[in-house]
């Protein structure tokens, strides 16, 4: 009988650390491939961020779809082939819905599939969903368990200092990040500002800044 990949069902604190992980591991996987797209497209050395906030190397999507992956994949065990078919859908499913609320609330894009074949909306395709079922295998076989025993090595009388910091940093990074991007929305199509919160973003965050920190969002 094949052996169990649910190490073990993890709890909320262990979960928000996967989030990190694979936000940080997204962002830089993102970055890696573009790299090598500019080397093999036009020998270019190009190096760009994918950052899916404002401050620090956090692609959130890959963050949130790592939690989901291991809360998932964690109920029971799943031999390799239905963590590939799973994985895959629940990353195809996922970011197909990111991507529709992206563009509802933001008015933005940052990722199109439209040329690979039977993708749906541009936000999804068969090929990518292979690609997040490989990686959701990776996920749930090596990164997982190895990250797992780190977490639990974390001394106790440390534990709550470095949870609670990573937690409210995160907290004000996704809620500033993701009102700048949806100010910027609201200003692109002349809606007025009323509240405080709105003008602090408006000086704060102008357009100008928001692209920089998202160099491949579009408008759409």
């Amino acid at each position: 009988m094949e052996k169990s990949t649910a190490v073990e069902k993890p709890g909320f604190r262990k979960l928000f650390y996967i989030f990190v992980i694979g936000s940080i591991f997204g962002c830089y996987y993102e970055m890696i491939l573009n790299l090598f797209a500019h080397l093999m497209g036009d020998g270019s050395f190009f190096w760009e961020t994918r950052s899916g906030v404002l401050y620090g190397p956090f692609s959130v999507i890959y963050g949130f779809g790592a939690v989901i992956m291991v809360f998932c994949l964690t109920r029971r065990n799943f031999k390799w082939w239905q963590i590939i078919l799973l994985g895959g859908l629940i990353g195809g499913v996922f970011e197909l819905s990111m991507g529709f609320f992206q563009e509802l609330f933001a008015g933005t894009s940052s990722w199109d599939y439209s040329d690979h074949w039977l993708n749906i909306a541009g936000k999804t395709s068969p090929f990518v969903m292979l690609i997040w079922g490989l990686i959701c295998l990776f996920l749930m076989k090596i990164i997982y368990p190895f990250c797992s025993k780190l977490i639990d090595k974390i001394p106790a009388k440390y534990a709550d200092i470095i949870f609670w910091a990573l937690f409210v940093f995160l907290s004000i990074d996704c809620l500033l990040s993701f009102s700048a991007v949806i100010k910027m929305n609201l200003r692109r199509h002349e809606v007025p500002t009323f509240t405080p919160y709105g003008r602090f973003l408006d000086t704060v965050y102008p357009d100008e800044r928001v692209r920089r920190a998202y160099p491949n969002m579009v408008d759409v």
